[in-house]
C-alpha cells in the first residue's frame, strides 16, 4: 500500500532549499509515529535532508546513483517503476512515500492514502506539492492540532483514501 506522507504550508509549500521551512516539533512527532515499523521512500534530496538513514524503518531512496553512495541497509532503486514493483511484492507492507516533488508527482496515480499535514502560515519556499485531484479521494480523519510555544503555528492532520 502506498501512502503519501508529506506537510505542506500556504500556497502548498514543501520545502526551502533542501529542508522544510518551518519548525513543527508536532509534526515531526506524527512522521515518528506512523513510519516507525514501516518503509518509507525518498528521492536523493530528500532523504539528504534526514540526519541519516531513519531508525527502525526500510529506508528507501529512489535515484540514479549508486547504491554505495548510501548507507548500508538503504534499499537503492532507480525508477518510480521499480517502487511500484517493491509495493506490489509487498501488498500487505505500509509503505510510505515522503518525497520529494517529483516523487510524488509521478506515483500520484498509485497512491492509496494521503496523510497530509496542512500548515496555516506562509513561509518561502522553493518546492511544491504537486496538485492533488481530491475528487478522487475522501477524507477519512482530520484532527487539529493544538498550537503552543512549541508549535507556534495552526495546523490539522488529515488522512484521504483514495476512493475505489
Amino acid at each position: 500500500m502506498l501512502i503519501f506522507l508529506w506537510a505542506e504550508s500556504q500556497g502548498h509549500v514543501i520545502g526551502h532549499r533542501g529542508e522544510l521551512p518551518w519548525h513543527l516539533p508536532a509534526d515531526m512527532h506524527f512522521f515518528k509515529t506512523v513510519t516507525t515499523g514501516n518503509t518509507i521512500v525518498a528521492g536523493a534530496r530528500t532523504f539528504a535532508s534526514f540526519p541519516s538513514a531513519l531508525p527502525n524503518r526500510t529506508n528507501v531512496v529512489v535515484t540514479h546513483h549508486d547504491a554505495s553512495e548510501f548507507p548500508a541497509g538503504v534499499v537503492v532503486l532507480n525508477s518510480l517503476d521499480a517502487v511500484r514493483d517493491y509495493a506490489r511484492e509487498r501488498p500487505e507492507e505500509k509503505i510510505f512515500v515522503v518525497g520529494g516533488a517529483q516523487i510524488f508527482a509521478g506515483l500520484m496515480d498509485d497512491v492509496d492514502l494521503l496523510y497530509r499535514t496542512t500548515i496555516d502560515a506562509g513561509f518561502d519556499g522553493d518546492t511544491w506539492m504537486p496538485t492533488i485531484d481530491y475528487s478522487r479521494f475522501q477524507r477519512i480523519n482530520r484532527q487539529p492540532g493544538i498550537r503552543n510555544e512549541k508549535n507556534p503555528y495552526d495546523y490539522t492532520f488529515e488522512q484521504f483514501q483514495r476512493i475505489q
